[in-house]
């Protein structure tokens, strides 16, 4: 929760991820077996709806019971003026209702296009996000990698190497910021870092960089979930989990249990790394209660294993 004085003191009294680091003993693994967040309880969280007025989107997450707010940097009422424009009322919301708060860096900017002009005008979007989220007291952010689309599917390895330029001023940024980046599994028609094996140069590079473990994301372009290999390889990564249901064909962030995935499995998977920080429960149903049942799905099976 979050400790106010005159609603605008941004302490927490419980912290949404462990900032310690230190490179893997072995695959997947940390030295000794011990993930970073071992120890903690695991927390469940939900995003607002960025076409809704802010406020009340976090209001509802906290009326649902949910342990900290996942707040997503998007237009129209969630751009990082709008935030800060109402920053002492999300403090007072996420005070009453005992909620944590992290972030998701906006989703639908180019860092990877052949245009200079819009990777950059996409950078600034992501620059003042991250300021915007430190200015609330955030310590931890999401971000999904370039999508890369037009003619940059001709030219992937041009796209790729625009996309990892962003990702390392990004990064860059956040460090300055004291904000933990978690880089997003993306889905095969981004091009860019869907696949486990994928990350590793990224982690190699970049070893502030944590793992945002998408496991509907997984789900899709065909095959088996891939969730268990990225867990297998990268598991003393991950920073933050994703969870939501689909059939494999769409990204329709279905309530869980509603398509395929194999949730037991994954989360048994995922609780042998020790990981024990955050999972936001990714479900866009018009009827909330859905998003409700998901958490207590989620959470009974995390805590019977």
């Amino acid at each position: 929760m979050l400790g106010l004085s005159n609603g605008v003191n941004t302490k927490k009294h419980f912290t949404l991820y462990d900032s310690r680091f230190t490179p893997p003993a072995q695959e997947g693994l940390w030295p000794g077996g011990s993930h970073p967040s071992r120890g903690k309880t695991m927390k469940y969280g939900a995003m607002n709806f960025p076409i809704k007025p802010l406020l009340r989107e976090i209001e509802e997450i906290g009326e649902m019971g949910f342990d900290y707010v996942e707040l997503t940097m998007d237009p129209p009422e969630a751009t990082p003026q709008k935030m800060l424009g109402q920053k002492r009322a999300i403090l007072e919301i996420l005070h009453r209702y005992g909620m944590g708060i992290m972030g998701h860096l906006p989703t639908f900017v180019w860092t990877s296009d052949l245009y200079e002009s819009l990777r950059k005008a996409s950078l600034q979007e992501n620059f003042e996000a991250l300021e915007a989220a430190s200015e609330l007291g955030i310590e931890k952010v999401v971000l999904h990698p370039g999508f890369i689309t037009g003619l940059g599917k001709f030219l992937l390895d041009k796209a790729r190497g625009y996309a990892m330029n962003s990702l390392e001023a990004i990064l860059k940024k956040a460090v300055n910021l004291n904000i933990t980046l978690c880089i997003e599994n993306m889905f095969p028609q981004a091009h860019f870092l869907s696949q486990p094996h994928e990350f590793q140069s990224v982690f190699e590079i970049f070893p502030e960089i944590r793992l945002t473990l998408d496991i509907g994301h997984a789900n899709l372009g065909g095959g088996k979930n891939r969730s268990s290999e990225f867990i297998r390889l990268h598991g003393y990564r991950i920073g933050h989990v994703h969870a939501n249901d689909n059939f494999g064909k769409e990204d329709s962030h279905l309530p869980i249990g509603a398509g395929i995935i194999d949730f037991e499995k994954i989360m048994k998977e995922i609780k042998e790394t020790q990981y024990d920080e955050t999972i936001t429960l990714e479900v866009f149903s018009k009827d909330r209660d859905y998003l409700k049942i998901s958490k207590e799905k989620i959470k009974k099976m995390w805590e019977a294993l």
